[in-house]
């Protein structure tokens, strides 16, 4: 698979797939032919995330004719920001791509981004999203919002911004270093400053088969980014606490003055919607404190990100059954 100059960049290809075994071939198939138009030497690098489906044997059997396909595979379902995690540990090329399984990245737009990358000197190419393609009213409105707020309250503009990037082995490295459990791709590699540029792209259709990305997993990861890229909630909760502070004195004063004054009157609805309210409030603060709790849990227990099962070699293409308690740890280096 291999078919660049000795001489050329090594060009590291990460993908996470779940539940893509009915058109890994087909992946594999064009990423070659959109590779070879490069010029540079590459490596796929294909991380399982524990698909239910025959994945992992398709990959195994892909394995067999290209050399150069190197895989993992996790021991369960660790979400996509784990699995890519995964991959980008094992990448040893000069420049790194990490682009989805499914097809809405792709594979014919990386000979424009490797040019890009030649032509500009950035440490970064990112594809934006131009159009995104069939995706559900409710998607779109939940998109626009997740952005608005994380780009307004982290101060990097992420709009249309998508994990179809092109990092330089410098910036593969910086972000390594990362080691936090609550992993933001797009965000953490914003955060970094590198220099940046972009490649518009619309989003095509799937290959085949659903998206694995339920409303549920939508929402926890658009926790994780606002969460792990602002403390303004937590400043939000002190902010509201002082406003109703002092709408609390000021109706205290209130409630004196006419109390001396001989005109007290029934407040019982008064009582019962300040209740509300201010339960509501606290209810909510509870909620924003304990989101920001539970990121500290998980990073303080210490577990690793994922569990690799079984890998495949680079050289022989042979599946290796790793040893009890792998950690899928960071390897030395990237020689």
């Amino acid at each position: 698979m291999d078919d660049g100059s000795p001489t050329a960049p090594l060009m590291s290809v990460v993908i996470p797939l779940y539940n893509e075994g009915s058109h890994v071939s087909e992946l594999l198939l064009d990423l070659k032919s959109a590779l070879q138009q490069t010029g540079c030497r590459f490596e796929v690098v294909l991380v399982d995330d524990g698909s239910p489906d025959d994945t992992w044997e398709r990959i195994k059997h892909e394995a067999r004719s290209l050399p150069s396909l190197r895989a993992v595979r996790l021991s369960r379902n660790f979400g996509k920001e784990l699995a890519l995690c995964a991959g980008l540990e094992r990448a040893r090329g000069d420049a790194v791509v990490v682009m989805d399984g499914d097809g809405q990245h792709p594979p014919s737009l990386l000979p424009v981004i490797v040019e890009k990358w030649h032509s500009s000197g950035a440490d970064i190419v990112q594809g934006v999203k131009a159009r995104r393609g069939r995706e559900s009213l409710t998607g779109k409105l939940g998109a626009f919002l997740f952005y608005a707020i994380l780009n307004r309250l982290s101060g990097f503009e992420l709009k249309g911004a998508s994990d179809f990037k092109l990092m330089s082995r410098k910036v593969a490295d910086t972000w390594l270093e990362m080691r936090e459990r609550n992993v933001f791709f797009r965000g953490m590699t914003a955060w970094m400053g590198f220099k940046t540029v972009q490649v518009p792209f619309a989003v095509p259709a799937r290959r085949a088969g659903k998206s694995g990305w339920s409303y549920f997993k939508r929402w926890k990861l658009a926790l994780i980014g606002i969460t792990t890229f602002s403390s303004f909630p937590l400043h939000f909760v002190t902010f509201a606490g002082i406003v109703f502070f002092i709408f609390a004195v000021g109706l205290g004063i209130q409630t004196l003055y006419l109390k001396l004054a001989g005109r007290a009157l029934t407040g019982f609805a008064t009582v019962i919607l300040l209740e509300l309210i201010i339960g509501s409030l606290l209810m909510i603060s509870l909620g924003i404190i304990g989101e920001y709790l539970a990121r500290i849990y998980e990073e303080v227990k210490g577990r690793p990100r994922y569990i690799v099962t079984e890998s495949i070699d680079l050289a022989d293409g042979k599946t290796r059954l790793l040893p009890p308690g792998n950690r899928g740890a960071r390897p030395a280096n990237h020689d």
